[in-house]
This record gives C-alpha cells, sequence and structure tokens, in this order.
C-alpha cells in the first residue's frame, strides 16, 4: 500500500477491524518512511453475475427485477412482505451457489415460478402467464392442467 504523503510503498498495519457496515475491514496504516497515518478500507471483489435474456443480451444481475415480478404476481393476494423477502432470498440464494459467472434469465424465471407455486397458486399462475407469454387461451388452459395434475 502507498503511502499518501509521500508515495512509499513500505507501510506496516497498526490496526484492523470490521468497518461500521460489515462488508469492509478498516486498517490503521502508518508508513515506515515518513511516519504518517492512514486509513484504508479493504472490500472482498466479486464478479458480477451477468444475466443471458431472451434476445442474448447480457446485463448485471438485479434483485429489484425479481422482486418487481414477485410484488406484481402477489398483488392484491394474502402473502406478506416478509414472505416476499424470504422467497427472494431463498432464490437467490439458489442462484449465486450454483457459482456461475453468466446466467440465462430463464433459470431465474423458473425459479421463481418453483417458489411462488409454494406460496400462492394464484400468483404463481400470474407470473406463470406473463413469464409463458401465452398466445391463447388453449395455451394459458394448457398450463392450468399441468399445474393440477403435478399438485
Amino acid at each position: 500500500m502507498k503511502c499518501p504523503y509521500c508515495g512509499e510503498s513500505d507501510t506496516k498495519v497498526i490496526d484492523s477491524r470490521a468497518a461500521d457496515d460489515n462488508s469492509s475491514i478498516r486498517r490503521r496504516r502508518q508508513c515506515v518512511t515518513c511516519g504518517k497515518r492512514f486509513t484504508t478500507y479493504e472490500k472482498l471483489e466479486t464478479m458480477p453475475l451477468m444475466i443471458i435474456k431472451k434476445d442474448d443480451s447480457r446485463e448485471p444481475y438485479d434483485r429489484s427485477k425479481v422482486e418487481k415480478g414477485i410484488l406484481l404476481s402477489c398483488r392484491k393476494r394474502p402473502v406478506s412482505s416478509q414472505q416476499i423477502s424470504k422467497m427472494i432470498d431463498e432464490i437467490e440464494n439458489q442462484i449465486f451457489s450454483m457459482e456461475e459467472r453468466e446466467l440465462p434469465a430463464s433459470v431465474i424465471g423458473e425459479l421463481v415460478m418453483q417458489k411462488l407455486k409454494d406460496v400462492d397458486e394464484v400468483a404463481y399462475v400470474r407470473f406463470a402467464s406473463v413469464y409463458r407469454e401465452f398466445k391463447d387461451l388453449n395455451a394459458f388452459m394448457d398450463e392450468l392442467a399441468e399445474f393440477l395434475n403435478n399438485k
């Protein structure tokens, strides 16, 4: 670590502790050459998860998009905000445990549908109708029939 005062790279760590946000480490350092002290913060660097969309474009994973889809499907349903947060957390745990740098959006959509199926059947059907892009009533009825057969 270079000293911000004299530019010397020989410094020593005097004190280390977790930063206020608990996601980084705060270190007090002292330059061996000039003796001045300064603070550095170390944070774990992670690769962003990229989502591969239907048109093969890529964008960084965005929790708010998953949340928005679930909130819309659960609108006016007896699903608490705690249940929604828990679903999103579980989906994220599954996504990040795959340890992939790129993931098709369809994988996330299927995970959301699995969680919604367990929490609220109407919310599941709402999400499926948008996610599966039903072209007509027959396609919608086929999905409902499959859902009822697997129940």
